[in-house]
């Protein structure tokens, strides 16, 4: 079974009990659909005095009864639809999401933001109306099967002229699935490029402004239309001449039907009711608008489920399940080397032991591989060989709540998240504590609501989001990394923030990332990095008296 079979079936499952309601209430529908053409045609004969001996008012309460089942199918189904497509689609989005946030940094990599909101709204979407599609698919055939068992009941002739209908048919629909499965796919393969591209620009916006380059950007992000144009014209090109052969096809066969039952009618072979109701099972199973519904549908789940899927076999981050021993927070880098995926050596063999408590600021010029070294540090990313320790235990062997509760990180650019200040802070009860470290505390008293105050109402500056990152990554117990955390604070608020941060009295491991030059001489050592390696350990005063060291900061 394929990963897109396996999704399939998940969102069949995650629709929980509507799949059996619908299953019975489209079977339901369709047996009402099939009985009614008998019963008009046996209340038209009672009617005429085709059939003697028999009551009009059975026959017609007969019909009122199947009407009546049908309109009760027929609201059934409807609501069971929506209601099954959506819980499928709420489990399915639950799902990719989770998925999509534990992905391993290199596999998310391979996926622009915009393809990934792509498939998790529109594929997703599409994929979770698999049960109901299934259902359709299950019983599309019923009314022409039946149909045609009924006109051979009325009559042989009428049943082989209806079969040679449906061969035609069949005939026409055949390639339908195939072409109209490439199509979509190719469509949502182009929606996914164009919304990549969208939100690049979007991030960019600033900058594209203050370049004046808005013209080449537009024309970059609109690259995929004419291919989704392309595809789009397809789709409705295989549509349009399934439900044409279908409209012509459908016609004639009915006008045959209705000539060899005229003729039998003629020969004695059948009464008025007979030919009614054939004429309707003509109309019924002749009907293509329903198979090619079902197969659009079946065709468009199908290819959600397969671009959901592909996301779902990316490798997810995976974690131990043990948890720290007491220890200092010592950081230890053992032969650690990270690689592009060219191939291109992005740490090469780093060796590295920070003592527990101690102040590593890690410098070096940009591209030297800093950043790396600092989410490598803390497992942001894992290493492609060696390993990382904390404690003397490897961090892929922690519990994940383990290393997010002994590692915290603060960004340049940090992503709030939480529905209020406090929950973005994300300390518990009582935030205030690290909300002072941060120098944002007061800030945040002003607020409405002070902590609760909901998140997306409070204007910001570039400094103020940063300080509450920060707050948020001070809330660590063993090793606390910040990669250019205090880059947009002024020189002020910056010097508060440092203070705290390089306190003796603070028993955490830090690990600064740094371009500052203060930083560097406040830390315990300093790690040198330079193209990927780590060219020299020691203390600032130390490293001065090299000029390549000195040269760091010059540049």
């Amino acid at each position: 079974m394929t990963p897109a079979d396996r999704l399939l079936w998940r969102a069949v499952g995650s629709a929980g009990w509507w799949t059996p309601v619908l299953a019975v209430a489209t079977v339901a529908g369709a047996a009402a659909e099939l009985a009614l053409p008998a019963a008009l045609g046996r209340a038209v004969d009672v009617a005429v005095g085709a059939t003697a001996g028999e009551s009009a008012g059975r026959w017609l309460a007969a019909v009122g009864g199947l009407v009546v089942l049908l309109v009760g199918a027929g609201v059934v189904r409807d609501y069971g639809t929506g209601a099954a497509s959506a819980r499928s689609v709420a489990g399915l989005r639950h799902m990719l999401i989770r998925h999509i946030l534990a992905l391993d940094p290199r596999a998310a990599a391979r996926h622009p933001v915009g393809d990934l909101v792509g498939r998790l709204v529109g594929q997703v979407a599409d994929a979770g109306q698999a049960a109901p599609t299934i259902v359709l698919a299950g019983t599309v055939l019923l009314p022409p099967v039946g149909s045609l068992v009924a006109l051979t009941m009325i009559d042989p002739w009428l049943g082989a002229t209806f079969v040679v209908g449906l061969v035609l048919l069949g005939v026409l629909l055949r390639g339908f699935v195939a072409d109209a499965s490439a199509a979509v796919a190719g469509y949502q393969r182009a929606q996914g490029h164009l919304a990549g591209l969208m939100v690049e620009a979007l991030a960019g916006a600033r900058t594209i402004a203050a370049a004046g380059t808005t013209g080449r950007e537009v024309e970059r992000v609109l690259t995929p239309v004419p291919e989704l144009r392309r595809h789009g014209t397809r789709t409705w090109t295989v549509l349009a001449g399934a439900a044409t052969r279908g409209a012509v096809l459908s016609p004639m066969l009915q006008l045959a039907v209705v000539t060899v039952g005229g003729l039998s009618l003629a020969a004695g072979r059948l009464t008025p009711g007979d030919l009614l109701a054939a004429i309707q099972y003509a109309a019924l199973g002749a009907g293509l608008g329903t198979v090619v519904s079902a197969l659009n549908k079946a065709v468009r789940v199908r290819a959600g489920c397969r671009r959901a899927a592909e996301v779902l076999t990316e490798p997810t981050r995976r974690y131990g399940d043990r948890a720290l021993p007491p220890g200092p927070g010592c950081l230890e880098l053992r032969g650690v080397s990270v690689r592009a995926d060219d191939g291109r050596p992005l740490l090469d063999g780093v060796d590295l032991r920070v003592p527990g408590g101690a102040l590593l600021a890690v410098v070096g010029p940009s591209g030297a591989g800093k950043s790396l070294l600092a989410a490598v540090a803390g497992r942001l990313r894992d290493p492609d060989a060696g390993e990382v320790r904390l404690d003397g235990t490897p961090l892929p062997d922690l519990s994940a709540a383990a290393l997010h509760t002994a590692v915290g990180y603060g960004f340049e650019r940090p992503v709030l998240v939480g529905e209020t200040v406090g929950a973005a802070v994300g300390c518990g009860a009582d935030p205030a504590p690290v909300a002072r470290a941060a120098a944002i505390h007061d800030f945040v008293e002003r607020l409405p609501d002070r902590y609760g105050t909901p998140l997306a109402e409070v204007a910001m500056s570039g400094g103020e989001r940063q300080r509450l990152g920060l707050a948020r990554a001070l809330r660590a117990e063993r090793l606390l990394i910040l990669d250019d955390a205090t880059s947009s604070l002024d020189t002020v608020t910056e010097y508060r923030v440092n203070r705290a941060l390089t306190d003796r009295a603070d028993r955490r491991t830090r690990v600064v990332v740094s371009h500052r030059v203060g930083t560097a001489a406040r830390a315990d050592l300093v790690a040198w990095v330079a193209a990927g390696r780590i060219r020299a350990v020691g203390p600032h005063a130390v490293l001065w008296d090299d000029p390549g060291y000195r040269a760091v900061f010059r540049s």
